[in-house]
């Protein structure tokens, strides 16, 4: 018999699955989830960034209701909060704290991006911090074909903070810079002057701003004491903070980032996930510091040195001119290697055409296999 569960539903099931299964090793423990009522009663005064919520104003407390609510019922995600803050939260708060910033700020990255480096919007915000392609170029972030620091818990959390101080010096709060970090300053610039208030509870804004700054309270609150929320994990739950070396790498050329990869004795996919701004497989010709794992810095210039030398001995190359009645697919049979590499090495998106006079690069599919078994 086929049974229709209501898509409400799922967060729940989910979280009373988990909550009878062992994990990680662990004795299952029973769940003890407080009621939804109760978790509304804030016992103390609310703030954020020292700045009151004005929470006895009942319009206040219903929106603020309202997001605690919603937060606390996808219990998945705030499983996922709490599990991913040991691996970026650390790094954020000291770049807070040396900035002299508030350490609430650190809860609008988890806001926005539930600490996820490559998730976007559809409105084309990517990163830690959501930055649209220019504001995070304004604020100093690289965003070309080979890197998108918006996706780099260094880069982004340092073009935030800047752009924090900028809002705060024009708008004079906190609450207000965060609003305008949602919405943009000139919008809510315009809409403070219309309406003839400076106070953000007071302000008609877009509906996903009038929400954000509760939002960014509910996590602030969980965040505070999770296991008065029934999130209750072991030291062991939590994933591992990010452990690195720094190295500085000069690429005379493009450079395939399985180079940097064996020169730090891992493997491609350990790059891209330590360094999460780097797009596609190559680095571009220039200076960079790449993250490899801890210990892999011992050794690495020689490595690397050697890798170069090799890698320019065996890959041999030609440039093919693409003539009329030609499509990849074509190409890349007539000279023996995959469609894949073959988009790989011209930077070619599957969906784009290709036109008569186009140059390819076509490497040495012989030399190249050779160069990956070893």
């Amino acid at each position: 018999m086929k049974v229709n569960i209501p898509k409400t539903f799922i967060p729940l099931l989910f979280t009373l699955l988990l909550s009878n299964v062992g994990l990680y090793g662990h004795s299952p423990v029973p769940a003890e989830f407080p009621s939804l009522v109760s978790s509304l009663n804030v016992e103390t005064s609310l703030e954020f960034c020292n700045e009151r919520v004005p929470l006895k104003e009942w319009e206040v407390r219903e929106r603020f209701e309202k997001e605690l609510l919603l937060s606390l019922w996808d219990r998945p995600q705030v499983i996922l909060w709490l599990k991913r803050s040991t691996r970026y939260l650390p790094h954020i708060e000291k770049a807070l704290r040396e900035s002299g910033m508030p350490d609430d700020l650190k809860y609008v990255a988890i806001a926005e991006s539930a600490l996820r480096p490559h998730v976007g919007s559809n409105k084309g915000a990517i990163g830690f911090w959501q930055f649209l392609r220019g504001t995070g170029r304004k604020h100093g972030l690289v965003i070309d074909e080979y890197l998108d620091e918006r996706r780099s818990i260094f880069a982004s959390t340092r073009a935030a903070i800047e752009y924090f101080t900028e809002l705060k010096i024009r708008f004079k709060s906190w609450t207000l810079a965060a609003a305008a970090y949602n919405m943009g300053e000139e919008g809510l610039g315009a809409e403070m002057l219309e309406q003839g208030t400076e106070n953000y509870y007071d302000l008609y804004l877009p509906l996903e701003t009038q929400r954000y700054i509760f939002r960014i309270l509910s996590v602030k609150l969980i965040f505070s004491d999770p296991q008065r929320y029934g999130f209750v994990l072991a030291e062991e739950d939590f994933y591992p903070p990010l452990t690195f070396d720094r190295i500085h790498v000069e690429c005379s050329q493009e450079i395939p980032i399985r180079i940097i990869a064996d020169a730090a004795k891992t493997h491609f996919k350990e790059i891209k996930d330590l360094n999460t701004e780097i797009r596609g497989h190559y680095l571009s010709k220039g200076k960079h510091e790449i993250l490899v794992p801890e210990g892999a810095s011992k050794g690495f210039q020689a490595r690397y040195k050697a890798n170069l030398e090799e890698y320019a001995t065996a890959r041999k190359e030609r440039i093919y001119v693409v003539k009329s009645g030609d499509n990849l697919t074509l190409i890349a049979d007539r000279f023996g290697v995959s469609l894949s590499s073959l988009l790989i090495w011209n930077r070619i998106d599957i969906k784009n055409a290709i036109h008569p006079g186009d140059r390819l690069t076509i490497y040495n599919v012989d030399a190249n296999n050779d160069r990956e078994k070893e």
